[in-house]
């Protein structure tokens, strides 16, 4: 891909594939499907994606918690058993602005009733399994299971000017992408909106006390690209994103432009959340701009294509007036031609300029295996094809490699493990 052919008006020499521009595949180059292997981490070699919107129910109910709740809400729950309605403003400052569920640590609470508030609406919704620390501490993957033996993750990300935390919504997942470990696991069941926000909790309490590394900070970003499709747990993730940005005693007081809603793309609830007044990011996973590639790397494609899915996430900024983030998993030989760059830029130059940054993330590199990291030469190409149409791009910092970092592969790494035990 590096050949040159003529000059380009800046005296420049000019890629081929930039030449060929999105109009195909350069004669000869190599192009990988993802139907030429099983998928990441399936079980057997005919394993195929199985897309599903069905949520399967739970097995047995979590405990009524007080993020579950708005705060005329919690009032109600603790009138229910005589308790004055009052105390739920208190219970709720100690839990979004100490960050703490523990009734010891509520010493402006009478000694009487302490133990019976936290008891009614802090219930403990998630157990630490595991905690792993890479990038020199600034990276802790936390492994939790919840109330019914299900298992979900979630990734603390110390950065220099912001802490970020990335956040499960689901146990699993239905949408069946080929690359993703959590994508093979199928999807258990969602989460609640307590469940997801003590991810933050705790996250919020961890930064706190001084963990990540280098000292105490706030934790400033949250990240719903964990485990799961957040769409499809619809009204548990905006109920949650409430808790995340409404003020204390409502929640924590997050802004919305820390907070990024991701999704593969269910058009009609990309609008959804358009009309919700809350201006949080979209970020939506495309990995590849032309349907063709798109049906078989994220299988949703077949319900709602690449052009109505871009102009949903074009109608979101309009909407909003926050710049949509395009996620691009950058696969070697599948989609990181620089064809498929100018032609992802041509897309979203046809819907207008400023409105979409694109964010090329490099795969973690799998030996003998389709799912692997692009060349550096072949990223510089793709990245510097969208920068020159106009498009801005930064390559996600990746985090965690060291430590089974991508969604679910914690978790399956801990399954195994024990089910080897046994």
């Amino acid at each position: 891909m590096s050949s040159t052919v003529g000059r380009a008006r800046t005296g420049r020499p000019e890629p081929v594939a930039l030449r060929r521009r999105a109009s195909g595949p350069v004669p000869g180059e190599v192009q990988v499907m993802p139907t030429d292997q099983p998928p990441e981490g399936a079980a057997t070699s005919d394993a195929r994606p199985r897309l599903s919107f069905a949520v399967p129910p739970a097995r047995g109910k979590a405990p009524r918690h007080l993020a579950d709740l708005d705060l005329a809400g919690r009032k109600a729950a603790l009138a229910e058993v005589s308790l004055p309605a009052f105390r739920a403003d208190q219970l709720s400052r100690h839990y979004f602005t100490r960050f703490t569920r523990d009734a010891a640590e509520m010493t402006d609470l009478p000694a009487s009733v302490r133990e019976q508030l936290a008891a009614e609406l802090l219930p403990e919704l998630i157990t630490e399994v595991r905690t792993m620390r890479a990038d020199g501490g600034r990276t802790l993957k936390h492994l939790w299971e919840l109330h019914d033996g299900v298992r979900v993750e979630s990734v603390l990300m110390r950065y220099k000017d912001r802490t970020t935390l990335c956040v499960s919504s689901q146990a699993g997942c239905g949408m069946a992408c080929p690359f993703c470990a959590t994508g093979q696991m199928g999807l258990t069941r969602n989460l609640t909106t307590a469940e997801i926000v003590e991810q933050v909790r705790h996250a919020a309490r961890v930064c706190a006390d001084g963990a990540p590394a280098d000292g105490p900070a706030r934790l400033s970003n949250v990240v719903f690209m964990g485990m799961g499709e957040p769409m499809i747990n619809y009204r548990n993730v905006v109920a949650a994103l409430h808790r995340l940005i409404d003020p204390s005693p409502e929640g924590f007081g997050l802004s919305a432009r820390g907070i990024t809603v991701s999704t593969v793309g269910l058009v009609p609830l990309i609008r959804k959340l358009a009309g919700e007044g809350m201006p949080v990011t979209l970020a939506v996973s495309l990995h590849a701009p032309d349907d063709e590639l798109r049906d078989a790397l994220i299988p949703v494609n077949s319900k709602w294509r690449v052009g109505e899915l871009l102009d949903a996430a074009h109608d979101y900024f309009r909407a909003t007036g926050r710049r949509v983030s395009i996620e691009y998993a950058l696969i070697k030989d599948m989609n990181d031609h620089a064809w498929r760059a100018q032609m992802l830029a041509d897309e979203l130059n046809r819907r207008g300029r400023g409105w979409a940054h694109v964010n090329p993330i490099p795969l973690n590199p799998t030996p003998g295996s389709i799912w692997t990291c692009s060349e550096p030469s072949v990223q510089d190409l793709f990245v510097g094809t969208l920068r020159r149409a106009g498009i801005t791009t930064t390559v996600r910092d990746t985090r965690g490699s060291d430590i089974d970092g991508a969604c679910g592969q914690l978790a399956a790494e801990v399954l195994k493990q024990e089910r080897i035990r046994s």
